[in-house]
Formats: C-alpha cells, structure tokens, sequence
C-alpha cells in the first residue's frame, strides 16, 4: 500500500499556464495522449479561464482559482465518463487556457472613404481611424465559434474580422449621425461609443466585448482640405478689397519712388480736385453752370529722339556731337557738306549734306563757288 500511495503521487498532474507572450489568446494544455491524472491540481490565475473539452464535447469552464480534479467537484465529467481512483486510469480530455484580460492599442481605420451628406458641403467622402481594445467574455462560446481545435490562437487571427465590423458599423453610423464635418472633432467620443453599443451584439455571439472604442481622427480628401484652408485664409483676411488696397500700399511703401509717386499722385489728385471746385463755382452772373463730364485727356506725343554724330577725318572718327554743336562747328568750318558723319540706325558713312538732317545747316551759307 505504501508503494502505491508513492507511486500515485508521482503520477499527480500539477496544471496552469503563465502566457509572456501578450497577444495569446487561447493555449492548450499539451499532455501525451491528453491523459490527465485522477486528482490532479488546476491552478487558473486571474485574467484566465479553463474550458475542458472531452471527447470534442464542451465539458467545464473554471474560474480563477485552485482546483482538484475529481468527482466531486466535476459532475458534468463524471456524467460523461466513469472514473476509476486509480492512478491506472487517467481521462483523456484537452484543456484550453483563455485570457481573458483586455487587448488594448488595437488599430483600425477605413481604408476607403465613406461618402456623407454634409449639411454644409454637400456630399463629402471621410476617412478616419484610431483604436480600440477586446476582451473575451464568454469562454465556451468563443472557444466553439472561433477557436475550434487550434492549439494556440493569437489575436492577430481575429483582429482583421474585428476591424471590418468597426469598420462597417461605423460607415453606418456616421452616415446616419447628420454631424456636420465641422464639428465631428468636438463629437469623436460619441462616435466611438455609438460604434461600440451597435457592434456588441454581433461580437456576442462570438463571445467577445469592446470595453473601449476611440475616434481618433477624421479626415477629409487632401484637394477638400486644401480648399478648407483657402476659405480659413479668407475668413481671417475679412474684407478682401481693403485688403489688396493694403497690399498694394505695403508694397509700394518698401521703396523711395514708391513713396514718391504715392505722395506725387495724391498731390495731383488733390490739385485736380480743387481746380474743379472753382470751376464749378464761377459761371455767367455768379451762376453755378451745369458741370459735364471732362472730356478724358489726350496725352501727349513722345519728343523726338535727338541723335548725335561721330565724324571722319583722315582715317580717324571722333565726336559724338549735338546737333548744335555740329552748327557752331560749320560757322567755324570744322565741318563742310563733304565731311562724313554717322549715327546710330543710320547705314554707313554719309556726306554731312547728304543727311536731311543736317543738310539745313549749310543753308545759312552760300555754297561754294563754281569752279572753286
């Protein structure tokens, strides 16, 4: 008897698991052939639960807590198989480990636009994202409805379904709020917490809850937002006219002609004004006459351009000269009608009498003898 008791306490299963791993949702305890010892020790910690499957049939869920496997506190196992209390004959069941704390930070976002009837715009497409946490809250259900026979079950293996559900209910949701665009940033918690109560009943029934849903931002088209901030810009400029008048002053105020034609023309503008009261004033027997639009003024031709002369004498050129430096140079003889001249646009070298333009300078002299 006494090898017996020692060889049965060899034989006691000491059961539990403690998960590292933060994104572990359901681990199976992994025993050869799944026997289990008659009386063996279950030890659940908190965040966790046990489920007992026994022969693909859903037997037990066990809380936290520390528990000894026997008849006794296992009815349903015993209803389903008979055990012997003998450490010859273990029952061959699975037990799952499910986490059941929160899964926090968990993304989601829509990855096309959702398009609204905005009050203000019109038809609008939205996008918008932020984060959400999951936390299972029935077991037996999530293990029948997701996990099945998987050994290890993560969170990234369901995280794609939830988010096409957030995803989808909130599409509704925001389509069905009527919040216009403007103000959905001041009613993102709302948002989130109207998402969360829709989609409950359908995580349900896969055993799951949403204990916290966040709208972390929603966002227009980047060509919408574009346009929103030229309208910003509009509503601080306010008065647009007095504002390019402004401008327009500013940029002119940066240099001193600026300044000078500014000063210029208001001089200008103020001597016309008064120029016109006394007109008005005066008339025939002190009468005011009737005031008709001025005609607008012509303005007046540019001045000819005066040209200068470069001369050729002996193979050298010197000069340039005005015109009445060329006349006071034939009173004095330095230049006769056969003397060569040039200017600018003219083609070549001429004979002085020979250029319309000068040619009247010799008119005030006789010309030369024939013969001379």
């Amino acid at each position: 008897m006494p090898i017996f008791d020692f060889l049965s306490g060899q034989f006691i299963d000491v059961i539990h698991w403690t998960d590292d791993t933060r994104d572990t949702m359901v681990w199976r305890f992994e025993r050869h052939g799944h026997e289990i010892k008659y009386g063996a020790k279950l030890t659940v910690r908190e965040g966790q639960a046990a489920v007992f499957v026994h022969e693909g049939q859903l037997a037990d869920v066990f809380m936290p807590g520390l528990y000894m496997l026997e008849t006794n506190n296992m009815p349903v196992m015993t209803s389903l198989q008979h055990w012997d209390h003998g450490f010859r004959s273990p029952f061959k069941s699975e037990i799952y480990f499910v986490n059941t704390t929160r899964f926090a930070d968990l993304k989601w976002g829509t990855k096309n636009p959702v398009i609204c009837r905005d009050p203000e715009f019109g038809p609008v497409r939205l996008r918008a994202f932020g984060t959400y946490s999951v936390r299972v809250t029935d077991p037996a259900k999530f293990l029948r409805e997701i996990v099945g026979t998987d050994g290890e079950f993560t969170m990234d293996e369901i995280s794609f379904q939830i988010r096409n559900i957030i995803v989808q209910e909130f599409s509704r949701t925001i389509a069905r709020a009527g919040i216009p665009v403007l103000d959905m940033a001041a009613n993102t918690r709302e948002l989130g917490q109207l998402v969360a109560r829709d989609i409950a009943p359908t995580l349900a029934e896969y055993g799951l809850s949403i204990p916290e849903l966040y709208v972390e931002n929603i966002s227009l088209p980047p060509a919408v937002e574009e346009v929103l901030d030229k309208r910003t810009s509009m509503g601080v400029v306010g008065n647009l006219s007095q504002y390019m008048q402004f401008q327009a002053a500013e940029a002119l105020g940066r240099d001193g002609a600026g300044a000078a034609a500014i000063q210029a023309g208001l001089g200008a503008g103020l001597g016309m004004q008064i120029g016109h009261q006394a007109a008005a004033q005066t008339g025939p027997w002190g009468a005011r006459p009737v005031v008709e639009a001025a005609p607008a003024a012509i303005a007046p031709p540019p001045p000819p351009v005066e040209h200068v002369w470069h001369i050729a004498e002996n193979g050298q050129t010197h000069g340039p000269y005005s015109k009445a430096r060329l006349g006071r140079m034939v009173s004095e003889g330095g230049l006769t009608r056969d003397t060569f001249v040039w200017t600018a646009g003219q083609d070549g070298w001429k004979k002085a009498e020979d250029v319309a333009e000068l040619a009247q300078l010799f008119t005030v002299l006789p010309p030369p003898p024939p013969g001379a």
